[in-house]
């Protein structure tokens, strides 16, 4: 159940989407090849894909029990292995890190894109980190957020 939910669960994370959106304004470096290699569905994607979907699910899980929602990752892994709320973060953060050794490893090796194309792949999955390490900042923006925001586009620093 668990399995098979989280095949849908990746692809609804809309991350790959996005990635491939990403590449649009990166002129003549991202060819008609590199958003093939993106919809092939490379390992790194892939790891990506489950990164976002984690990440989104572990951060909104308090917040999405208080409402008629589909059930998350952290509902399905906690119903299918018989583990506590705590189990299942501590399981599902497991495969995060587990994920960016598998998407680190990827960029060890030759690839058939361009590297900054593979950056861009990798900056997508850093905004991870940035939306839903601690809580929810994707779908309630709060001062923590609203700070680096204008830290980037107010007051940036100067190189």
């Amino acid at each position: 159940m668990y399995q098979h939910s989280m095949s849908n669960g990746v692809v609804s994370v809309c991350c790959s989407l996005l990635i491939a959106t990403s590449l649009v304004g990166m002129g003549d470096i991202a060819t008609k090849e590199c958003f093939q290699w993106v919809l092939s569905h490379p390992k790194m994607i892939g790891a990506s894909e489950i990164i976002c979907r984690f990440m989104d699910d572990m951060a909104t899980h308090k917040f999405e029990q208080k409402r008629v929602h589909i059930p998350s990752s952290v509902e399905l892994y906690m119903k299918q292995y018989g583990v506590s709320k705590q189990e299942a973060y501590d399981e599902l953060s497991k495969q995060v890190v587990k994920e960016w050794k598998d998407i680190n490893q990827e960029c060890l090796k030759p690839t058939p894109v361009p590297m900054p194309i593979i950056t861009r792949v990798l900056n997508v999955t850093r905004l991870m980190n940035i939306f839903y390490k601690d809580e929810d900042e994707f779908g309630y923006v709060g001062k923590r957020m609203k700070d680096l925001i204008a830290s980037f586009l107010i007051d940036p620093v100067s190189m």
